[in-house]
């Protein structure tokens, strides 16, 4: 408790001058209402009338009251019912599909109402709410350890503006799905004057150096570089993780082998990033944002980047703690935590579990072919079920409603490819899915010749 109380007053002044920023920027967006003219909700007592600029007044207020408690020590925390409910839904041994799964309901609730969400008035709630939980979430030394960790602070940033710019593309796209439906141009057709490179486009990207350089200034001033100890090979740290970039290929390192995860699936992405002018039979929705038109382009697109790299490099970088354990935002890092896992191969499934019997194994003496041959039958389920993963799913594909009409319009080849770069990337989640939910490690397991997938 005495830890505790020294942290609070370590983050008092801190905080207390957060909260009056939100405070600031909420009565900045109550001014902005007024200047635009306010629009009314409902009426109070039948006449007072309840806009938006009253709304954000208020929610300034609050946070304005928040400001001077939390400078003099006095801070509200995070009620200890939702930290424990939080910590047992993702620092327990389903930690993470409980997030990927949510991150997935998520992100289907986001674009089946995309039209209430993107309205300001639900984004910006939104976006207060988080802050407040953001401000709550700092009273706990756990959380604040992580999250205040220089090398973790950008991160956070990062995050808010990816939340940001993937609503403001949202936004742009629902007004003109609108447009297009009322027989309207999209709104990059009303602003399409030729803009010259000198002196529009240099000046512009020359503030933004000067101001960026500014920026990078005051932080390596504000916030001291996380330099570590010179490395050596008798002290590792634990845990020990790459850059924030390449998070998600340390993740994916825990469900395939490294010439798999480190390797193929990011080697995958490039050839499919090469292969969308190929592959893009639709002529609808170039140069300007739209869903109604790219559906199956748009879910792609936020399925593989959102939930198959951000998320993971969320879960990386906030939620993996010593020995690679998944720990919740609110649980303390304990290097002797243990989970135990009783991993098994798929082979190990079918020979011993479900047959009764051991797994084929060559005798002793036999030459080269004959050891090959008996791995072969060892790995026979897996080889077959993965064959047939690649090379009955692309055909079957075609026949549902959905691709039928899609293979249709793109031909053989062209359905082929889409197809196959399709399956490889949901080979990843369905991999996790069954890791997380069977402890399987391996599909096709060969340490003979370091081939396991």
């Amino acid at each position: 408790m005495h830890h505790n109380e020294q942290y609070i007053q370590g983050i008092a002044t801190g905080l207390g001058m957060y909260y009056l920023l939100l405070c600031i920027m909420n009565w900045v967006a109550a001014l902005l209402m007024w200047r635009k003219g306010p629009v009314t909700y409902f009426r109070l007592l039948g006449t007072i009338p309840f806009t938006d600029m009253l709304l954000w007044l208020l929610v300034g207020t609050f946070f304005f009251t928040l400001a001077p408690f939390s400078m003099i020590g006095w801070v509200p925390p995070m009620p200890k019912a939702v930290m424990a409910t939080i910590n047992g839904a993702i620092g327990g041994k389903y930690g993470p599909p409980v997030l990927l799964g949510g991150s997935l309901l998520l992100l289907g609730g986001l674009f089946r109402f995309r039209r209430a969400v993107t309205r300001p008035i639900v984004a910006w709630s939104a976006f207060n709410l988080t802050l407040l939980g953001m401000g709550l979430s700092m009273t706990d030394p756990n959380f604040g350890a992580i999250v205040g960790k220089p090398d973790n602070v950008p991160i956070v940033g990062l995050v808010f503006l990816l939340s940001f710019f993937t609503w403001l593309a949202t936004y742009k796209a629902v007004q003109n799905d609108d447009r297009i439906g009322q027989g309207l141009p999209p709104l990059e057709k009303l602003d399409d004057e030729k803009v010259l490179v000198w002196p529009d486009l240099v000046y512009t990207e020359l503030i933004c150096m000067v101001a960026i350089t500014a920026l990078l200034l005051v932080w390596g001033i504000a916030l001291q570089a996380p330099l570590e100890d010179p490395a050596s090979s008798v002290k590792t740290p634990n845990p020990s993780k790459a850059p924030w970039y390449f998070l998600g290929l340390q993740e994916m390192l825990v469900y395939y082998d490294p010439w798999y995860a480190g390797v193929v699936l990011p080697s995958i992405v490039l050839v499919g990033l090469m292969a969308i002018p190929f592959l893009d039979f639709n002529k609808q929705g170039n140069g300007y944002f739209t869903i109604e038109q790219r559906k199956f382009s748009y879910l792609t697109f936020q399925v593989g980047f959102l939930l198959l790299w951000v998320v993971l490099i969320v879960l990386g970088t906030f939620l993996r703690g010593p020995n690679w354990n998944i720990f919740g935002p609110f649980e303390f890092w304990d290097p002797h935590k243990v989970l135990a896992l009783n991993n098994i191969d798929l082979s190990q499934i079918v020979w011993i579990n479900w047959l009764g019997s051991s797994q084929p194994k060559a005798p002793d003496g036999s030459g080269g072919w004959l050891q090959f041959a008996y791995i072969l039958w060892r790995e026979s389920p897996g080889i077959v079920l993965v064959l047939a993963y690649f090379i009955f799913l692309p055909p079957a594909m075609a026949f549902m409603p959905f691709f039928r009409r899609m293979f249709l319009k793109m031909g053989f080849l062209r359905f082929m490819v889409l197809s196959n770069l399709f399956l490889l990337m949901a080979t990843l989640p369905i991999k996790m899915l069954v890791r997380w939910l069977f402890n399987l490690k391996y599909i096709i397991s060969i340490p003979e010749y370091f081939l396991n997938f």
